[in-house]
C-alpha cells in the first residue's frame, strides 16, 4: 500500500538548515497497524505529514496504492488526501464553530457528496462511536474524550484506506485512552490500515509493527506482532 524509498526532508531558511528525515525507507501493507516511536524531534510527525500529503518530501520516492505521490502537482495531492487519508490529532482539531454532526459531516462536504448521503453516513458513523446523543453539541461542550471519538468519526467517516493518528491519546485520561485505542483497534481488524505515531508503550501494543525513529533515521523496526495484542484489546 505504501513504498517510501530514501526520503528525506530538509527544512531551510537563510541562515539554517535543519535535516528532519534522512533516507527512510518504510513499507506498509494494506491492512496493518504500524506504530511509530521515537523522542521528541525525531522527524515522527514529519514522516506522518508526508504520508498523510501534508507537505513534500525534499528527496526520495513515496508511492501510495501504486501511485508515484511525489511527482503530483499540489491539486492531485489533495484529491488524493480527501479520498484515501483520515486524520487524528492529538489535539482534536475541531472546529469550534460547528456542532459534532458539522464537524464530523466536513470531509463528505468537501467530497461533493450530497446532504442526504452526508446524513446517512454521518449518524451510522456518531452511532458506533457511541457520542450520537452530542450530535448538536459544539466541541467546548464535550469532554477531551468525547472531542476525540468525535475527531475519530470525522476521520473514518469517508470510509479511509489510511487513518494517520498522531499521539491519539496524548490529551486522554488513561480510561479515554484505552476506548480510543479500542476504537482504532476495531478499525483495524475491519482491514483499515492504521499508521500512528506514539510515545506512549502502552499504546503500541495494539500495533503489529514498532519503527523506532532518532535524529531523522529509522534504528530498529520490531516486525513481531505483539503476543499480547488481542489481550490488550479485549481488557
Amino acid at each position: 500500500m505504501i513504498v517510501i524509498k530514501d526520503l528525506s526532508k530538509v527544512f531551510r531558511t537563510e541562515q539554517l538548515e535543519t535535516s528532519a528525515l534522512n533516507k527512510v525507507n518504510i513499507h506498509i501493507k494494506k491492512g496493518e497497524f504500524v506504530t511509530i516511536m521515537g523522542p521528541s524531534g525525531c522527524g515522527k510527525s514529519t514522516l506522518l505529514n508526508l504520508i498523510g500529503l501534508l507537505d513534500k518530501p525534499t528527496e526520495g520516492k513515496y508511492i501510495f496504492n501504486g501511485i508515484d505521490i511525489s511527482k503530483e502537482n499540489e491539486k492531485n495531492l489533495t484529491q488524493y488526501r480527501k479520498g484515501n487519508i483520515g486524520f487524528i490529532f492529538q489535539s482534536f482539531n475541531l472546529i469550534d464553530e460547528l456542532n459534532v454532526f458539522e464537524n464530523v459531516e466536513l470531509p463528505l462536504v468537501y467530497m461533493g457528496i450530497s446532504a442526504s448521503k452526508r446524513k446517512i453516513e454521518v449518524d451510522k458513523v456518531l452511532n458506533r462511536m457511541n457520542i450520537s446523543h452530542r450530535a448538536k453539541h459544539y466541541p467546548q461542550q464535550l469532554s477531551g474524550g468525547q472531542q476525540q471519538r468525535v475527531a475519530i468519526a470525522r476521520a473514518v467517516v469517508s470510509q479511509p484506506k489510511l487513518i494517520l493518528a498522531d499521539e491519539p491519546t496524548g490529551n486522554l485520561d488513561s480510561k479515554n485512552g484505552a476506548e480510543v485505542m479500542q476504537l482504532l483497534y476495531e478499525l483495524n481488524m475491519e482491514g483499515t490500515t492504521i499508521l500512528m505515531v506514539t510515545h506512549s508503550l502502552k499504546d503500541s501494543e495494539y500495533a503489529e509493527r514498532i519503527i523506532q525513529l532518532y535524529d531523522g533515521k529509522i534504528v530498529s523496526e520490531n516486525n513481531k506482532i505483539s503476543q499480547n495484542r488481542e489481550a490488550i484489546a479485549l481488557n
